[in-house]
């Protein structure tokens, strides 16, 4: 028995679906198996030479030997149990020696201030030339960038200027090489046209340079509402990541610009502040699917002790008083990343190396506590999937696939996981460094 809805009949319907189809997965790729950093480190474009991350992870790993020396004082600060403090504590202390800073923004921006156009300049080949130092030393971090100035009417020409300044200088001292991982960060982006115009100069640098047509990559700030909402009410941030045409890979809340531009008081622009999450929540909904990585913002708190050692040492009081400082704040840190980290928002930017210890405590404690259930789940779903395409069924889940495989990584990548915790989800190291869900599926599958 023939159906009345046969192929025949619903052919028009049916090709005008699959053009919907195609257009949909053009801008909602499989979810992305690359790497994202858990944090971004900023710093001034006047401070910054090859060795900063180094001196970063020295200064990171003094404070959390005093202040926090062993697991014990660890979970006592954090409110951690003793057990997974010990381990969160051994693996802190080994990323601070090994890698301490994954990711470096070399500001241009707040955290550099207003200059006349001749420090600018300087300190733009200066930066320049201390990256392509770093290039050739292998003392750069995994993922590195600089924040120019908002492209507003009265910061356009300067922020062009540095831009290209910096590029200039950095490809003439390395032979037209880019750092790996290497972005420019638009900040205070409220316009597609921005984003249009950092395009171009993108394009005309690469163009002068010899580079390969889209090597050099974006990412956005959302500082203000109109990164989240058009004035008719339409989400922003679709059309602001089409205007990029495929460069954007990464969107980061500003959440105290944000929060000034809704008339919070000083007072109250906090990262926990209800706003903050309202547009955490507009973010991922606007970028679910898009393979745009998504990045909180830091906690203003810095962990400063208010007693320096002098010519006399320091009392027992003044030692107390710092640790209190550094406890208090570290504890105001790791609350906030947590509750970023259970929102789905796995990066946050850091403003002193002394955040460092608490960003990767709190970052190894999430991924630690839920290991054994994840490892377990992993490992029955790359089972089942295996299952089914043994069996020659179709298999259509593999988008979350990809997510588990993803979120494991996650952990793997950062330090958390182990190599050796990593095979209890019955993967290989080559599987798991292959990060693809689909070419796991794809390699156990038998012979024909």
């Amino acid at each position: 028995m023939s159906s009345p809805l046969s192929s025949e009949r619903l052919a028009i319907t049916r090709a005008a679906l699959a053009h919907a189809h195609l257009a949909y997965a053009r801008h909602h790729p499989e979810a992305s198996p690359r790497r994202q950093p858990v944090h971004t480190m900023y710093g001034g474009a006047h401070l910054f030479t090859a060795q900063t991350p180094q001196k970063m992870g020295r200064t990171a790993v003094s404070a959390l030997r005093e202040y926090a020396p062993d697991g014990r004082a660890l979970a006592a600060c954090l409110g951690l149990d003793e057990a997974l403090a010990e381990r969160v504590h051994a693996r802190v202390l080994a990323k601070l020696e090994r890698e301490p800073v994954e990711d470096f923004r070399i500001d241009f921006e707040d955290g550099y201030g207003h200059r006349s156009d001749e420090e600018e300049d300087g300190h733009a080949l200066t930066a320049a030339t201390e990256v392509a130092r770093g290039l050739a030393e292998g003392s750069l971090p995994p993922f590195l960038g600089i924040r120019v100035k908002a492209l507003t009417e009265e910061l356009f020409d300067r922020s062009a200027r540095t831009l290209g300044l910096f590029f200039s200088t950095l490809l003439e001292r390395t032979g037209g090489r880019i750092p790996p991982g290497f972005v420019v960060t638009l900040p205070k982006v409220s316009l597609t046209q921005e984003v249009t115009a950092l395009v171009r100069m993108l394009e005309l640098l690469e163009t002068d340079h010899g580079l390969e047509p889209g090597v050099l990559k974006l990412e956005l700030m959302v500082e203000t509402p109109r990164a989240l909402y058009t004035p008719d009410g339409r989400l922003a941030l679709p059309a602001l990541v089409e205007a990029a045409h495929a460069r954007c890979v990464a969107a980061h809340l500003g959440p105290y610009d944000y929060t000034a531009s809704l008339h919070i008081t000083a007072a109250q622009q906090d990262l926990l502040h209800p706003a903050c999450d309202f547009a955490r929540n507009v973010m991922q909904v606007s970028l679910a699917g898009s393979d745009v990585a998504l990045s909180d913002g830091p906690t203003n708190v810095l962990p400063v002790a208010p007693h320096k050692p002098g010519a006399q040492p320091l009392t027992e009081a003044q030692r107390e008083e710092n640790r209190q400082v550094v406890h208090r704040a570290w504890r105001r840190m790791y609350t906030n990343t947590r509750h970023a980290l259970e929102r789905g928002f796995y990066q946050g930017w850091d403003l002193h190396p002394a955040q460092l210890p608490v960003r990767y405590a709190a970052v190894y404690a999430f991924f630690l506590e839920g290991l054994d259930v994840a490892s377990r789940r992993l490992k029955s779903f790359v089972e089942q999937a295996a299952r089914a395409t043994r069996l020659g069924e179709v298999f259509d889940d593999a988008a979350t696939g990809q997510g588990l495989l993803n979120s494991f990584l996650r952990g793997l990548a950062c330090g958390a996981v182990t190599e050796e915790e990593a095979r209890a989800t019955g993967l290989t190291l080559e599987e798991l460094r292959g990060r693809s869900f689909l070419h796991i599926l794809q390699g156990r599958r038998p012979p024909e």
